[in-house]
C-alpha cells in the first residue's frame, strides 16, 4: 500500500474545512483553502487530489481527521456522521446510507 505523507502548515486547522452536508441531496461541501494549503506545502497536485471518480481529498481528511482527533482536537458533528455511515455500510455490505443529519 503506498503512503503519501502531507505537511498542514501552521495556522490550518481541520474546522478551517467547515464541513457541511447539502441538505436535499447528502452531498459533502468543504472549503477548499485549507486544502489547497496542505498542497502547496506538501508539494502535491491539487488537481490531481480532488479530481476523478474517487477523489483522494476524501482520504486526505479522513486521515486529517484522525490525527486531529488523536491530537485532542474538538469532535466535528459532519465528519462523525460520515464515519458512522462508512462503518453502517461495511457492517451492511454496503449501500446503506442515512439521510443526512442522521447518522
Amino acid at each position: 500500500m503506498r503512503q503519501l505523507r502531507v505537511t498542514v502548515p501552521d495556522g490550518v486547522e481541520f474546522a478551517d474545512l467547515h464541513l457541511s452536508r447539502d441538505v436535499e441531496h447528502g452531498r459533502v461541501r468543504f472549503s477548499m483553502a485549507p486544502i489547497e494549503a496542505i498542497c502547496e506545502a506538501s508539494d502535491l497536485d491539487l488537481a490531481e487530489l480532488v479530481e476523478g471518480p474517487q477523489p483522494l481529498v476524501v482520504l486526505l481528511i479522513a486521515a486529517w481527521y484522525r490525527t486531529h482527533i488523536n491530537e485532542g482536537g474538538a469532535p466535528d458533528a459532519v465528519q462523525e456522521d460520515l464515519i458512522e455511515e462508512a462503518r453502517l455500510e461495511m457492517e451492511r455490505g454496503g449501500g446503506f446510507a442515512y439521510p443526512p443529519g442522521h447518522a
